[in-house]
């Protein structure tokens, strides 16, 4: 049994995957994950808050030993990492009632059998009992599903933020403490999951905000034993401006493209931004979101192949566009053999984002001076772009 104590009756009895290496079939996991579930025990009833991916179960119900009773298993999110094992928990417990919001209960019913006369449906601002403390429902839709919820105990000023806060590690120690590797990893969390919907999802932050917190605990990765540190955080990827920053980010064939991305690095630097150069080949998309949040600038520099831009390059474009980071400008640059078409086409890749097209560079085979003397000049523009929206200090 790992049953580990946060506060007052409230325990964590999720499990660990240490070795899981890529979750959604897209984003990196360095550090594995975790699937967090909860057991609170009132006065009067218990509760489970969520359960775990199917293939962990075993340690769910390892955790849970010694509980003969369950009353409640409230799910905050439909998805298959926090509600998978609900089945065999109802099993286990026959007297269970799933808590959960209508949407929630659609969504469930969608993923998996279970029958109407198990669920007790809430409503947003509704409370439950469990004698001594309070369970308090709060609907935070596109965070990052349609029927995320939130719990809060005001009696323990414990929060439940399912996927809202999280981050994506196998904890050592369950509490976050100042561990700068839970907070890097919460960054990059944000970015690849939440960030697309940073716009509908910070009015949520103002409502926990209202709220007496002493921890956070979410589905995914550590406790948060500070939990101040962790709001302020997501108020400034939500809500701050970018920084005095670059984000350079190529994929090149035989190195003219290379050769290009490290000349306007220079050129930069030379002027006073600062500069992220990262070489897509090869790069794990985490690496990339840990710089998405802070930079005014991205570049992308792709060689042409196939009549197209590397593949890499575009599936970058892509994922940019989706994501929809704060940087207020973009530019193109990239080297061809016999069709400039792809570059010149490469910033309708990312028009839903907004972003101001601040130039390109397009140069044909090995970067001569022409090339560079452009490069500067982009260089040049850059900086008075950031000048003039107030991001040098």
């Amino acid at each position: 049994m790992n049953r580990i104590k946060i506060k007052n009756d409230i325990f964590w009895v999720g499990a660990k995957d240490p070795d899981r290496r890529l979750f959604d079939g897209l984003m990196p996991l360095p550090q594995g994950t975790t699937y967090n579930a909860y057991l609170v025990k009132g006065s009067e009833k218990t509760a489970l808050f969520d359960t775990v991916e199917p293939e962990k179960v075993n340690d769910l119900l390892e955790n849970l030993e010694g509980i003969e009773k369950l009353d409640y298993l409230i799910s905050h999110h439909a998805e298959q990492d926090h509600s998978g094992s609900i089945p065999v928990v109802l099993e286990k417990y026959p007297e269970a009632r799933v808590v959960c919001l209508q949407k929630t209960k659609e969504m469930l019913q969608d993923l998996m059998s279970v029958a109407d006369d198990r669920f007790y449906v809430v409503a947003d601002g509704e409370e439950i009992s469990l004698g001594n403390k309070t369970v308090y429902f709060m609907h935070l839709p596109w965070v990052h599903w349609p029927e995320t919820t939130a719990t809060y105990i005001p009696e323990d000023k414990v929060l439940f933020s399912c996927d809202f806060l999280g981050s994506h590690h196998s904890f050592s120690s369950i509490f976050a403490g100042d561990n700068p590797a839970v907070y890097k990893g919460a960054k990059e969390y944000y970015v690849q999951i939440m960030m697309l919907y940073s716009k509908m999802s910070a009015k949520h932050l103002d409502r926990l905000n209202g709220l007496d917190i002493e921890y956070i605990c979410p589905s995914h990765g550590s406790v948060y034993d500070k939990p101040r540190k962790i709001i302020d955080l997501y108020e400034q990827w939500m809500r701050g401006q970018p920084e005095n920053l670059a984000l350079i980010a190529y994929a090149s064939t035989h190195g003219s493209t290379q050769i290009m991305a490290e000349h306007l690095r220079g050129a930069l630097e030379e002027r006073g931004v600062n500069v992220v150069l990262k070489d897509l080949l090869g790069l794990p998309l985490n690496e990339l979101a840990e710089v998405l949040p802070d930079a005014a600038t991205i570049v992308l520099g792709s060689s042409v192949i196939m009549a197209a831009l590397h593949p890499v390059a575009f599936n970058t474009a892509f994922l940019l566009d989706r994501l929809k980071p704060k940087a207020k400008f973009v530019a193109v640059i990239g080297s061809y053999g016999w069709s400039p078409a792809p570059l010149k086409k490469a910033s309708d890749l990312i028009s839903s984002w907004k972003a101001e097209v601040v130039g390109s560079v397009i140069c044909k085979g090995h970067p001569g001076d022409d090339a560079m003397a452009e490069l500067d000049a982009l260089a040049d523009t850059i900086v008075a772009k950031h000048k003039e929206a107030g991001f040098f200090q």
